[in-house]
């Protein structure tokens, strides 16, 4: 038997079907060995030595590892192909005692039949400079969050949480709101002709006075322009005529993926986290069982293989025509900061076209894997051509233009439309150099200059990535926990900073200012680069760090707390169900929370998703036949849990019922969705019946 462990649960059915029966694939479900959670663990004396335990959960598996490895004529270790895959190999390595410089180590970027197999017949040792720049990142990540955290309960108030990324993606928001609520509007005009050549009317704006940009601040001044320009005569003086030809857009990496799933798609982080990560582990193809899509999704290279680009030009060439493949391959260039271990995002086998899987995958999959199938394809196809026309006009010394392009060759278009599309077409006449032209009418308009706009998820993404903030694959897990900390919120899409992300932004910045700073941050994680490069050792990392940060964390915890502003009680649409009093709205330490307004003499809460689903259907208890009722977490998470408690310890995220599956005989469950609304779904996770 030879034993292959993996990570996710969800690629083992896909890798079990390529390699066939001889092959144990075993889910480990993520790491298996961690710094502890209730114990810093980080040995500062003795060169930030971390001591690592097996994570309480797992120890069962662990136990069940080692017996397996025991038996096993050959040991794969196929974790995910990253940074922290490679880390996670290494613990295995450690916990079963397997020589680190021998060949287990290989990952697979695809899950297909070719590269799995081709990964599992090549296997190397595992890369220890990666594994030092993980632990790098776990150490530094630790002291700040182990160390700040606790500081920020006892200064601010309870419960809070800081983070060497999390932190400083918060400073982005505040920042920004900040910047919005200062902002003072500026006044400007512009001024631009209609014109006529030859009865063919078009626009031309002013830019230019003198060689000079030209920049018009009131009524006046725009006024004086078009005095001065009222009687003159318009005359062209250039046209500038050219074919430009327009690069397709790059294949997807995982930041400009989730962008495009943000904006386009409509997706929540969480569904965009989920679907993609079961396009690159497998979805179950209706007729074909579970198959992998696109490749690793975790990414921050442009690069793409010959084989694929091949497979591409076959596509290309098969469906839209030889003109549409261009004569060589396009490339592009990745930032100076990317890795570069990976491809790009792509399709798998673009034989599975979107067309093909409807009604075969959710649909949610669905608009994903198109997004990715189309950028893929088009990244491929021939550069798109534009005719380009610009005009010069002059009238006094002030220069207007007028300009505008029209497509002559779709190219990569055809398959994805192009940001600027909206810009296309020429409404200018014939001109050439010399020509008069008739003035029809001057317009003139006041604006004032805007504020800048607050973050999306999608545009905050965008600013990590261009801040070198993080890597790709932790952009939606940081901003989700700033959700969850209650430290921004969302209004109208987009995101706003509470009361209390504020404060805690403004204590870090006031005396942790190195570990608040950006442009810090970003360096970081050039030097994490460097580790992984071999040419720096982390420990040297973390002590250039620690050094400052010890002292002003020493001074920090000298200085008196932040007092935060007492938020008023907002009235709801809720009575309360002991003194029929109306209740209000409160903020607590785990976020917003019913509470009844006759206080002190009613001391009744409620949760609001509780009250807001108002979900009274019980069940019966599957391990001792009592009463299952809907509960309720601090945080608002809905479950079920056996009213037994603490004597019976049942709980599920379902409701179970007592009917019986009419396709297999099973209990049925009640499944509840964010908005309360319920499903009837089979408890065999094979059975496929489901009732609305």
């Amino acid at each position: 038997m030879k034993l292959v462990f993996i990570e996710g649960p969800g690629k083992e059915e896909s890798i079990k079907k390529y390699l066939g029966s001889e092959y144990r694939i075993f889910p480990t479900k993520g790491h298996v060995r961690d710094l502890p959670a209730k114990r810093f663990a980080i040995d500062i004396d003795n060169n930030f030595e971390p001591t690592y335990e097996i994570i309480p959960d797992k120890k069962a598996l662990v136990e069940n590892m080692k017996k397996l490895a025991e038996k096993a004529d050959a040991i794969y270790l196929a974790s995910d192909p990253d940074r922290e895959g490679e880390a996670i190999a290494w613990h295995i390595a450690t916990i079963l005692g397997l020589d680190k410089n021998a060949p287990v180590r290989t990952a697979f970027n695809e899950i297909s039949k070719k590269a799995v197999n081709e990964s599992i017949q090549n296997p190397k040792p595992i890369n220890l400079d990666l594994v030092n720049a993980q632990q790098g990142r776990r150490v530094l990540d630790r002291i700040m969050g182990y160390k700040l955290s606790p500081l920020l309960s006892k200064k601010i108030r309870g419960k809070l949480s800081a983070g060497r990324v999390q932190s400083v993606t918060l400073k982005l928001v505040v920042d920004r709101e900040k910047a919005i609520q200062a902002f003072v509007p500026v006044e400007y005009w512009t001024i631009s002709a209609d014109l006529n050549k030859n009865k063919q009317k078009f626009k031309a704006d002013l830019v230019q006075f003198e060689d000079k940009k030209c920049e018009i601040h009131n009524e006046e001044e725009a006024q004086n322009v078009l005095k001065a320009i009222e009687n003159a005569e318009y005359k062209v003086a250039s046209v500038k005529r050219q074919i430009k030809p327009s690069k397709p857009p790059a294949p997807y990496i995982t930041s400009s993926l989730q962008q495009d799933a943000l904006s386009k798609l409509k997706m929540q982080l969480s569904a965009f986290t989920r679907c993609a990560q079961s396009l690159y582990e497998g979805v179950n193809i209706e007729g074909e069982g579970k198959t992998a899509l696109v490749t690793y999704i975790r990414t921050d290279s442009t690069r793409v293989s010959k084989d694929a680009q091949f497979m591409a030009r076959d596509y290309i060439i098969d469906k839209y025509g030889k003109e549409y493949a261009p004569n060589g391959f396009n490339e592009f260039a990745s930032k100076k900061s990317a890795q570069d271990a990976h491809e790009a995002i792509r399709p798998i086998n673009l034989k599975l076209t979107p067309e093909s899987l409807k009604g075969k995958i959710e649909d949610q999959y669905l608009k994903l894997y198109t997004l990715i199938f189309n950028r893929f394809v088009a990244s491929q196809m021939s550069w798109a051509q534009y005719d380009s026309l610009s005009v010069d006009i002059v009238a006094n010394n002030y220069k207007f233009r007028s300009s505008g392009r029209a497509l002559v060759f779709d190219g990569w278009t055809k398959v994805v439309k192009p940001a600027d599309e909206e810009k296309n077409g020429i409404n200018i006449p014939d001109l050439t150099e010399g020509d008069i032209v008739e003035k029809e009418k001057l317009n003139s308009e006041q604006k004032f200059t805007k504020p800048p706009v607050r973050f999306t998820t999608s545009s905050l993404t965008d600013e990590m990535e261009k801040q070198g903030i993080g890597r790709p694959s932790t952009f939606a897990a940081t901003i989700m926990t700033l959700f969850n900390r209650a430290y921004i919120k969302t209004e109208k899409n987009a995101l706003v900073p509470t009361e209390l992300g504020i404060q805690v932004t403004d204590y870090l910045e006031e005396y942790f200012k190195t570990a608040m700073d950006i442009k810090f941050t970003a360096d970081m994680e050039k030097q994490l680069d460097e580790v992984e490069t071999g040419e720096v050792k982390w420990q040297e990392i973390v002590k250039d760090f620690y050094t400052d940060f010890s002292k002003q964390l020493d001074y920090a915890s000298t200085q008196s707390g932040v007092t935060l502003p007492k938020s008023e009680p907002v009235p709801s649409e809720f009575k309360c169900d002991k003194c029929g009093a109306m209740m209000v709205y409160r903020d607590g330490k785990f976020g917003k929370f019913l509470a009844c307004s006759n206080f002190p003499e009613c001391k009744n809460t409620r949760n609001i998703k509780e009250a807001q689903n108002n979900i009274t259907d019980t069940g019966i208890c599957p391990k001792c036949g009592g009463v299952v009722s809907a509960k309720y977490s601090k945080r608002g998470k809905l479950f079920f849990g056996c009213d037994n408690y603490p004597k019976c310890d049942f709980i599920s995220w379902e409701l179970p019922l007592t009917e019986k599956c009419p396709q297999c005989g099973f209990n049925l469950n009640k499944k509840y969705n964010a908005k309360g609304v319920a499903t009837i779904v089979c408890s065999n996770k094979g059975c496929t019946y489901v009732k609305d």
